[in-house]
């Protein structure tokens, strides 16, 4: 993987279909508010729109947030379109799906599989200054979670806007939280 956290994303231009309509998404579209870049394998497969689904479902949530949600596969626009229209559990989808056909920001978030010209499964949350945060990465059958992936953005969130405080496993929105401190050290 040639990005890592704490990293800014790397310049990119492509079309996508948002909303019933074809757009340009660029780099700049990820910065100002919070971020999802959530690459996925192919359009029109198995483990993919079961992914897309549930994020789909948790849409109106991340948008009460000030969330944007970026799909990118290697289709085209117009195949995102297809499977949009021919799908109910895509059809419900109203976050960008980006086409990425020329593989330019699945390259520049390092997650193209060698060779075979398709993204790795893999979910980035970028802060609004364009700044990597989180990065997951599974393995072709394992799907991701979308309440777990709410879970991580509401504590990049808290920790943005709270320095010197951190969240501890399994945190929850309203949960306490950590204060790292030389008293600390063995407590825990």
């Amino acid at each position: 993987m040639s990005v890592a956290i704490n990293t800014e994303i790397k310049p990119f231009t492509a079309q996508a279909y948002h909303q019933g309509k074809f757009v340009e998404v660029t780099d700049a579209d990820l910065k100002g508010k919070w971020s999802v870049v959530f690459f996925y394998p192919a359009d029109f497969t198995f483990v993919c729109p079961t992914e897309l689904g549930d994020l789909a479902d948790h849409y109106a949530e991340l948008q009460k947030m000030d969330v944007e949600v970026f799909s990118v596969s290697t289709d085209t626009h117009f195949t995102h379109k297809a499977w949009h229209d021919s799908s109910d559990t895509i059809g419900k989808i109203q976050y960008y799906m980006v086409g990425d056909q020329t593989g330019t920001i699945t390259n520049n978030f390092g997650v193209m599989r060698e060779g075979q010209g398709l993204a790795d499964r893999a979910t980035f949350i970028i802060d609004p200054q364009g700044v990597i945060q989180a990065i997951e990465v599974t393995a072709e059958g394992i799907g991701r979670d979308a309440s777990d992936l709410l879970r991580k953005i509401k504590a990049a969130r808290y920790v943005a806007a709270h320095p010197g405080e951190v969240c501890p496993a399994k945190w929850q929105e309203g949960e306490a939280t950590l204060a790292p401190s030389l008293d600390l050290v063995g407590k825990i």
